[in-house]
């Protein structure tokens, strides 16, 4: 992960397509959210159109052929879905899909929700816009609220669509782009209404499974690459989760606003630090400064627990199905089918045995 890289993986599932919204939200964002995944939908081509057609310059046909591969290795190998999502191909003229906006309370490390009919509730919303997308985030801001604004490269529409791969990715490290064609069809695979934590960490392990499997064990650059990188992401989430957790223990104590706003900047400003002498260990990489270049807040650090904290907790259930990916997704789906607080018990007791 370079570059670019978000500790939340900069993708969303756009809900607003797969339903009415409740009566909360606006005509204007639905309208926005339809409008923009309609003209998405018509800039796509066939990858085996362009793979066919001179015009398509050289590198690009290079990358869209291995890019067909990869959709091919995710069906026939990780047993994903077989459908013609990631099969075809928009080029685009900006360098995000959509722009999330998350939002918290000053005092907590909660994010808001935002509810849709028949897919329930989840922490940000997609705009195609990006002003419209700060526009809200200002609203949310007025009202004393802690706010983000995340370009997002890629989305999903968990399979209700034939959702095309972008030109935001192209230019993305192999690993990378397989990563995303994996875990955006984990959750095609498997979804849990009102669960996004469960969601997240499904796809997340998907991921990293499927990028292992991907690279084959090679010796080769590629694969010595995408270690480096991961583990320089373990590293960091590790590190933005520990200030999650103080944050959260922070925000119970029974201290006045003014003492609590001064010691939560002091642990933002430890967080800082603690990057500083991250990168010391990295030999100078600065892939993240960009994420940290900013007034960070709790909306930056709300999904990181979201995305990472449950993997552990999918990584053991691999382990029990012996690696076996369909004994591993029926395991999944049985837990999933749980009530909330038996798959929660379930949860934990699977985290226990991971060692977290």
């Amino acid at each position: 992960m370079t570059g670019s890289w978000h500790p939340w993986r900069n993708r969303l599932i756009l809900f607003a397509l797969l339903g009415l919204l409740q009566g909360c939200s606006s005509l204007g964002y639905y309208s926005q959210s339809i409008g923009g995944h309609l003209q998405l939908m018509g800039q796509r081509q066939p990858i085996s159109q362009l793979l066919q057609d001179p015009q398509t310059p050289r590198p690009l046909k290079q990358k869209l052929q291995k890019i067909g591969a990869m959709r091919t290795f995710a069906t026939e190998v990780l047993g994903l879905p077989d459908n013609n999502s990631y099969r075809s191909y928009a080029a685009l003229e900006r360098d995000a899909v959509v722009w999330s906006v998350v939002a918290a309370p000053a005092f907590s490390i909660q994010p808001k929700q935002w509810c849709f009919l028949f897919v329930g509730c989840v922490s940000y919303r997609g705009y195609f816009s990006r002003e419209q997308a700060e526009r809200y985030a200002d609203e949310l801001q007025a009202q004393g609220l802690d706010v983000a604004v995340q370009p997002v490269p890629a989305y999903s529409t968990l399979g209700w669509f034939d959702d095309p791969l972008p030109s935001t990715v192209i230019q993305w490290p192999e690993a990378r782009i397989a990563g995303l064609i994996f875990h955006e069809l984990a959750h095609q695979q498997l979804y849990v209404r009102n669960d996004s934590a469960f969601n997240e960490a499904f796809a997340s392990l998907v991921e990293q499974e499927g990028v292992e499997r991907w690279l084959g064990g090679r010796d080769g650059p590629t694969f010595m690459q995408w270690q480096e990188s991961h583990g320089r992401g373990r590293q960091l989430v590790d590190l933005l989760l520990t200030t999650r957790d103080a944050l959260e223990v922070l925000y119970r104590r029974p201290l006045d606003r003014a003492l609590m706003a001064q010691r939560k900047a002091a642990l933002f400003q430890q967080l800082r630090e603690r990057y500083t002498r991250l990168k010391q260990q990295w030999g100078g990489y600065g892939g993240f400064d960009c994420w940290f270049g900013r007034d960070l807040n709790n909306a930056h650090l709300a999904s990181i627990a979201t995305y990472e904290a449950r993997v552990p907790a999918f990584r053991r259930l691999l382990e029990q199905a012996g690696g076996d990916l369909p004994t591993f997704y029926a395991a999944s789906r049985a837990l999933g089918q749980l009530p909330e607080t038996v798959r929660e018990e379930r949860m934990q007791k699977l985290l226990r045995e991971a060692g977290q």
